[in-house]
């Protein structure tokens, strides 16, 4: 008896085996078919695609095509860049911003040491807003009794190295808010908001109405028209970091009395110290404009410095929620020099790019196969594989912070995944559980599509939709 119970155990289990192969099978040929039909479309008559599926559980591929193959990912880089973070500088990490006074008799000079923190000045957390900022700030030099400062304020942006954007970004990304570098002070996500009102009829010259915050007014040549009735956000602003000049350029519909376009600051540390400079004189403060704190710095007595307050970032995994969830890019160039900073002192996005590709080599993901210049994805210089994206993935299932790194996934189209697009590029990476609670990872990044951005999407969810 107990042998036929035996062999009736290891026959179901054959028969649960046999029917999860049928079924892994079966859904490998229907990607088969559905990618052959993609590549027969005349939207992708010159396009690349490349498809890789593992079963979660196992490892073991489901499906691929093209997965060896190095294709601009776009912002599914993120994924490498959050989870190679995690391992990096851990899910607790956090950026120290040190407010600190100079005393040099009885003068007393305020600086600012920047740390590389994305968040200072955000909206996104209620102790990181511009309002919390200054007043932590004011509230550290009232502690001190101190009324009286020497000079103007001060900012050391000396942690990370002077190029604020990586090399190959595009000229038309770099003025717009999802172009701007990271720097060793960041304010308000180095993001200003330009307001515009339009005219009624097509062709008429918009208006520039003003600046949000409005510290950060630059000299701009504006040359956005009025576009078509429903023609949408069609402008966009040139500048370069560190520049006093830009010029914006483009269509906003017709009829709008505040319309507004988001551009990248130049000068991020001016627009605060601008800023902090209102509140303290507001606040009763006086500043004297009689010295030099740079050269007062460089020939300082260290006894003659304190530090006053450091503010402290939000943790790392709650700042990865925000850089995978809304995409944002200047996290992820952030998190890049910061790595360099924290194993060289140096914060540089050669070395921080460097270190990250040898941390995956070491895990099995080839140098070439791992072949990218920046953190976020917006260069479309970067080239990686499917096959080099999965594995990411698969390596994040198996780490104590992967609940974190798993709920700032954006959920689109009803599965857990990142996704990214620039000029000619849609790609999706993520995780797709089954009605039979089969799990499967994944990457799908098609390039060099024509036409419609929106198609490509449709089109390349119904591939995806074969998964669940």
């Amino acid at each position: 008896m107990q042998d036929k119970s035996t062999m009736k155990i290891v026959y179901c289990l054959i028969g649960i085996l046999t029917a999860h192969l049928s079924f892994g099978q079966n859904t490998a040929t229907q990607l088969d078919a559905a990618i052959k039909k993609l590549e027969s479309d005349e939207q992708f008559k010159h396009a690349i695609m490349s498809l890789y599926v593992v079963d979660s559980k196992t490892g073991q591929p489901i499906y691929e095509r093209n997965a060896q193959l190095g294709l601009a990912p776009a912002s599914c880089q993120k994924v490498v860049t959050s989870v190679s973070a995690f391992e990096l500088l851990g899910k607790d990490f956090t950026y120290k911003t040190d407010i600190k006074i100079y005393k040099t008799g009885d003068s007393i000079n305020l600086f600012i040491v920047g740390a590389g923190d994305p968040t200072l000045g955000s909206w996104r957390w209620p102790q990181t807003k511009m309002s919390s900022i200054y007043e932590n700030i004011l509230s550290a030099l009232k502690k001190k009794n101190i009324a009286v400062l020497a000079c103007d304020v001060s900012i050391i942006e000396n942690k990370f190295t002077y190029q604020p954007i990586p090399d190959g970004w595009v000229w038309q990304d770099i003025g717009n808010y999802y172009g701007a570098g990271a720097k060793a002070f960041n304010w308000h996500e180095n993001q200003y908001d330009l307001v515009l009102g339009s005219g009624n009829t097509e062709g008429d010259l918009t208006e520039i109405k003003g600046f949000e915050p409005s510290s950060s007014k630059i000299p701009i040549l504006n040359f956005i028209t009025t576009g078509k009735k429903g023609s949408g956000d069609n402008a966009y602003i040139y500048s370069a970091p560190n520049s006093n000049s830009s010029f914006a350029t483009g269509t906003i519909p017709p009829g709008q009395n505040k319309f507004i376009i988001s551009g990248s600051m130049p000068d991020p540390a001016l627009v605060f110290t601008r800023e902090l400079k209102l509140n303290l004189n507001a606040n009763g403060f006086t500043i004297d404009q009689g010295s030099n704190l740079n050269f007062l710095l460089q020939q300082r007595n260290t006894s003659s410095v304190e530090t006053i307050q450091t503010i402290g970032s939000p943790s790392f995994d709650s700042i990865n929620y925000w850089f995978l969830k809304k995409s944002v890019n200047l996290y992820g160039e952030a998190f890049v020099k910061t790595i360099a900073y924290e194993k060289t002192r140096s914060g540089s996005t050669d070395s921080g790019v460097n270190i990250i590709k040898f941390f995956w080599k070491e895990r099995g993901i080839e140098s070439s196969a791992l072949n990218i210049i920046d953190g976020s994805g917006l260069s479309p210089a970067n080239r990686i594989t499917t096959n080099a994206l999965v594995t990411v993935m698969q390596y994040a299932k198996k780490q104590s912070w992967f609940p974190s790194f798993y709920n700032a996934l954006p959920e689109t189209n009803g599965i857990k995944m990142k996704d990214g697009y620039i000029g000619g590029v849609r790609s999706y990476t993520g995780y797709i559980k089954n009605k039979t609670g089969t799990e499967y990872t994944f990457s799908f990044i098609v390039n060099n599509f024509d036409g419609s951005a929106g198609s490509v999407r449709e089109k390349m969810w119904r591939v995806l939709d074969i998964l669940k």
